[in-house]
């Protein structure tokens, strides 16, 4: 019989591509969602019966227990980028990551894998970055050999990178950019899903932190410049000062207190926005888990943003 995975958030953005990576690997896959209903489409990532959904509810011990049952391995990527309602940082990043680490190892799981976030830091401003390294202390205590993994910001078909930025510049013609000069490293989420089975492969992967980030260094302004080049639209890009941002922020708060609103900035993303979100340097990553080629935002982001495009993704692109 095939062994058990289990994925906690295995119906988010990366948790499709980790679910899928792991039904190739040969794994027997246990998904463990909020709402099992709204993730039928992982059942065909697999063979007949390989995926296996499962209602959970990362605030209850004891949901979280009967979702580890027979687990071989556990993998936790549950998280949010920012708070509304019950779902708030504290109890996801870290109050269900330590119940999620102590039912691993009460169960005797083999491995976990805890997907974390670059940046964080117990000392940030942000709620959102002390959450996630409280979660990481947390694991580390009720799972000592827990592997640690903290990805930059995701891209790739779906993001909310990328394709954020292109539906924004769809609708105005003047888009006002906090943190322009704020530095990322944008990595495809397909690379950090093969990252996280690739943890799972190599046993010195245990009780280790990776940083993962893209082959490529940019500003927040030229990761807008660039979607709004691919999408053939010319748009006015305004940094805005401080106080301007932390006035856009609080209207995303407002605006996220209502139902089924996504907000565009908060006021907790606009203090992460102080900081760049880039490798530290002498710390471990793709390099130590036998994967050196990575894919590029040029190769992977403009077949993606094609239906921006002002008429259809069919249509060429103006001359620069």
């Amino acid at each position: 019989m095939q062994k058990l995975a289990v994925v906690f958030g295995g119906s988010g953005f990366l948790g499709k591509q980790v679910v899928r990576a792991l039904c190739k690997d040969g794994w027997r896959v246990r998904v463990a969602v909020r709402r099992a209903h709204q993730a039928v489409d992982l059942r065909v990532e697999g063979a007949v019966g390989q995926v296996q959904l499962l209602q959970t509810n990362i605030r209850s011990e004891i949901s979280i227990a009967r979702a580890v049952e027979d687990a071989e391995i556990v993998i936790n990527l549950v998280g949010v980028l920012f708070e509304s309602g019950r779902q708030k940082f504290s109890t996801l990043h870290v109050n269900g990551a330590d119940m999620i680490a102590q039912a691993a190892y009460a169960v005797g799981a083999s491995q976990l894998v805890h997907v974390s976030a670059l940046g964080a830091d117990i000392g940030s401003d942000a709620s959102y970055a002390r959450s996630k390294a409280a979660g990481e202390d947390k694991v580390r205590i009720a799972f000592p050999m827990a592997t640690i993994i903290r990805p930059s910001v995701l891209f790739g078909p779906g993001d909310g990178l990328f394709e954020r930025f292109a539906g924004l510049a769809r609708i105005t013609p003047i888009i006002p950019l906090p943190g322009a000069n704020t530095k990322m490293q944008p990595v495809y989420v397909g690379d950090v899903a093969k990252a996280v089975v690739r943890a799972l492969q190599i046993p010195a992967a245990r009780g280790q932190t990776y940083e993962l980030g893209g082959p490529e260094v940019l500003t927040l302004g030229q990761i807008l410049n660039f979607t709004v080049q691919q999408i053939d639209r010319k748009r006015l890009v305004i940094s805005v000062p401080g106080f301007v941002a932390k006035v856009m922020g609080f209207t995303g708060d407002l605006l996220g207190a209502l139902p089924f609103v996504t907000p565009f900035l908060t006021q907790d993303q606009v203090k992460l926005l102080a900081y760049d979100n880039v490798v530290a340097d002498n710390t471990l990553g793709f390099g130590d888990l036998d994967m050196p080629i990575l894919e590029t935002v040029e190769a992977m982001v403009p077949p993606y943003l094609g239906r921006f495009r002002r008429y259809g993704q069919f249509h060429e692109k103006s001359a620069v």
